[in-house]
């Protein structure tokens, strides 16, 4: 399959009763969302691990009137939940994984909540509007590539379009993700005594030393479109003794997987050159597959952008600082090359925080985070009744 031909915003909407019955039950549920997303958030789970969040967002979905389907696709934290049988088929996208160290840093929480929350107002609808909707619980976003996995194993073989809402500090429609590849990087070198007999050792953690520097000289010879950023996770085991096995995460970025595809092999000739300069073994292992760049669909971006403005959401000027979350890269993309997919940020009254701080994951339990998640939850569904609307 490929992405259908992006269209201008269709001049029609749903009827104003679907759009009634999608305000009322979103509003409805609101308690029940708001309370996933702060269980989910007091009990953060990383990449793979996410087995209280898939069990508690399937079983809110169960009540909703789904058929759910758990550990689909051979995951044990994914799901699939569906309802109705109409033609036009519409995935939301449910993650729910947190960060290592940072818990609900970057909102998963809310996205759950949210796909949840559309999911129950399109439910009542589903039928008169000829709708199959399915919920996909989709683990490891952060650096796991779950979408990716799911996308070759069939999650979205006969859907037609897959949405999902975002958390960040402002609103945002259009999402411009980078493409980018997650690298475990290891050098093995030799131990010894550090002051009796460090020529004998072949130091792992001067291998990183050299690496880094490399990648910063590099750096001003990239493209402006790419990024290169990561850390040691193992530096040594004692000070004196020469360190014989260091480990780091590695992520380059990059505008397009084609770019990607340019700027990788120069990142990865830094590491090579820090263990040629220090004698050292390095192994070079990819995390996941590359995530790609994601491709907005034009009608899709103005639906979202015209239901969202309707129910009061206001969008950030394209210049403004807190929008480059709409930078950050997501295996959302892999999906947005084979269908037609939408991932814009809803705003949560963050600032100054911003994703990936603790000040942000704090925020993401707040009444102005669950005001967001009910507007996030009935803009996508708005946005999927307008699909089934004659154009």
């Amino acid at each position: 399959m490929s992405p259908a031909t992006p269209l201008e915003c269709r001049p029609v909407q749903a009827s104003a009763a679907v759009r009634a019955v999608l305000a009322q039950t979103v509003d409805r549920a609101s308690d029940q969302l708001s309370a996933l997303s702060h269980r989910l958030h007091a009990n953060p789970e990383t990449a793979w691990e996410e087995e209280k969040a898939a069990r508690w967002t399937a079983s809110l979905l169960d009540d909703f009137g789904y058929a759910v389907t758990p550990g689909a696709f051979g995951l044990p934290t994914a799901f699939a939940a569906t309802v109705g049988s109409g033609p036009l088929h519409i995935a939301l996208c449910a993650e729910y994984d947190a960060l290592p160290g940072l818990g609900h840093a970057c909102g998963h929480n809310l996205i759950a909540a949210s796909s949840v929350g559309a999911a129950a107002g399109l439910a009542r609808v589903a039928d008169d509007l000829g709708l199959t909707v399915t919920v996909l619980g989709t683990p490891a976003e952060e650096g796991g590539g779950g979408k990716i996995v799911m996308l070759e194993r069939g999650a979205f073989e006969d859907v037609d379009v897959a949405m999902m809402v975002h958390p960040g500090p402002v609103d945002v429609a259009e999402a411009e993700p980078f493409a980018v590849a997650h690298l475990g990087v290891h050098y093995t070198g030799r131990a010894a005594h550090a002051a009796a007999y460090p020529e004998q050792g072949r130091n792992a953690a001067d291998a990183f030393t050299v690496a880094q520097v490399g990648i910063g000289l590099l750096r001003q010879h990239l493209p402006s479109s790419t990024r290169v950023h990561g850390m040691v996770t193992r530096g040594g085991e004692a000070p004196n003794a020469v360190p014989e096995r260091t480990d780091g995460r590695w992520y380059v970025r990059a505008g397009s997987l084609e770019e990607l595809d340019r700027v990788q092999p120069r990142v990865e000739a830094c590491f090579r050159a820090g263990a040629l300069a220090t004698g050292c073994a390095l192994e070079i292992e990819p995390e996941s597959l590359p995530y790609s760049e994601f491709r907005n669909d034009a009608e899709l971006v103005a639906l979202y952008r015209r239901n969202a403005e309707g129910i009061g959401r206001r969008f950030a000027a394209p210049d403004d600082p807190a929008a480059r979350m709409n930078r950050a890269s997501t295996d959302m993309g892999n999906v947005s090359r084979v269908i037609r997919a939408l991932h814009p940020y809803i705003g949560i009254d963050s600032l100054p925080a911003v994703n990936h701080q603790r000040e942000f994951a704090a925020v993401c339990a707040t009444p102005a985070a669950d005001a967001a998640l009910l507007d996030g939850a009935l803009a996508l569904a708005l946005t999927a009744a307008d699909l089934t609307a004659p154009g």
